[in-house]
């Protein structure tokens, strides 16, 4: 008697197999992919610092013949709400249309020629257009990257005094990158 309830188990255990069968195995080929990056933002950019308009104002070619660049005028990227537990250095890139006469400077749009604009730290080391930048370090809870922008005669433009006067305008864009 013993064996016919064993056999019945095993009969009833095939079945519950059989009626409930093994998944296939799934498909080694992934029909779905996903990709992120979880990465911490050190610091946020102030408020209308995302959009800088810089005016150089009258300037006169005299001024460049003469010296064959005008003054910096000071440009600066706030950043704030910085993370202090952590070492941030910050690189910029500036990228824009680059002068053929001077390359690393910001071509002008427009019909006035003989001159761009270049950049540069306020100790006077270049900062070159589409070239990413030295890094800037972080201290406290704000940095200030600082740099100036000016206008350099091109060479060509100097030896055969021949700068086109008029309205002239630029644009470039900067990305931060956090290291």
């Amino acid at each position: 008697m013993g064996t016919c309830k064993q056999h019945t188990r095993w009969l009833t255990l095939l079945a519950v197999i059989l009626s409930n069968p093994v998944p296939a195995e799934p498909s080694k080929t992934p029909n779905m992919y996903f990709h992120g990056a979880l990465v911490t933002e050190p610091c946020t950019l102030k408020p209308g610092d995302e959009a800088i308009e810089l005016q150089f104002g009258l300037v006169t070619d005299k001024y460049l013949y003469k010296n064959q660049r005008t003054l910096g005028r000071p440009i600066k990227l706030h950043l704030q709400d910085c993370d202090i537990s952590q070492d941030i250095a910050v690189k910029v890139l500036f990228s824009g249309a680059e002068s053929l006469a001077l390359p690393g400077f910001l071509a002008l749009n427009g019909s006035t020629q003989g001159f761009a604009i270049g950049l540069e730290q306020p100790d006077g080391r270049p900062i070159l257009l589409n070239k990413q930048s030295e890094a800037w370090k972080s201290s406290k809870t704000e940095t200030v990257i600082s740099l100036n922008a000016f206008l350099q005669i091109e060479p060509d433009a100097l030896a055969q005094r021949n700068i086109t006067r008029g309205e002239f305008e630029a644009m470039m864009v900067f990305k931060l990158e956090y290291e």
